[in-house]
């Protein structure tokens, strides 16, 4: 397979920088072969006057947007955070809030979807936060302070049957009825 390709998979569904040894590992390829790809991978964004760029910083690799398309992006990003959430967001806002801290996984077993575009959006808003566990080597989230204080509440535990929804025996089928319920009351 086109390892420059597969490099490009992976920069474009993290939703973090990936190191090189991460990035080899994942390829079982040496870092320097890894290396070599990324690097033609960034000189062929430049030279196609791409909307994207491949960023180094720190041996931390990251697809992103060019910097000439800076303030569109900006203008962008500012209205889709300022709007309302759509119904799939609302729902993984739920999850993370009565589950956290709940991995990417687990969000997406109880959801059965690809999560990545609703955790970006999340966390761009503020509304949930990420904390690598290097026990798991797996990231997690959690609603974030600003959400809890934007609900008028102390303490995340506040919530209606928090006791009851946060444990994880029934979990699913609780959730997905509060999902529903919230969801009616945020639309009304």
């Amino acid at each position: 397979m086109n390892l420059k390709a597969q490099l490009e998979s992976l920069l474009f569904v993290s939703i973090k920088p990936l190191s090189l040894k991460e990035l080899a590992t994942a390829l079982n390829v040496k870092a320097k072969e890894a290396e070599t790809a990324l690097e033609e991978l960034a000189a062929d964004y430049q030279r196609a006057d791409s909307g994207l760029a491949l960023i180094k910083n720190n041996n931390q690799y990251q697809l992103t947007t060019h910097e000439k398309h800076a303030t569109l992006v900006k203008d962008f990003l500012k209205t889709e955070t300022s709007g309302e959430l759509s119904q799939p967001s609302l729902e993984a806002l739920t999850i993370i809030a009565y589950r956290g801290p709940i991995s990417k996984l687990e969000l997406e077993k109880i959801r059965g979807i690809n999560c990545s575009l609703i955790i970006r959006n999340l966390l761009m808003r503020g509304l949930i936060e990420e904390k690598f566990e290097k026990t798991k080597q797996e990231n997690f989230y959690t609603v974030s302070l600003d959400f809890v204080r934007f609900l008028g509440l102390h303490d995340i535990t506040q919530l209606p049957d928090y006791s009851k929804l946060h444990q994880a025996s029934e979990i699913n089928e609780a959730l997905v009825d509060k999902i529903i319920e919230l969801a009616s009351s945020a639309n009304d």
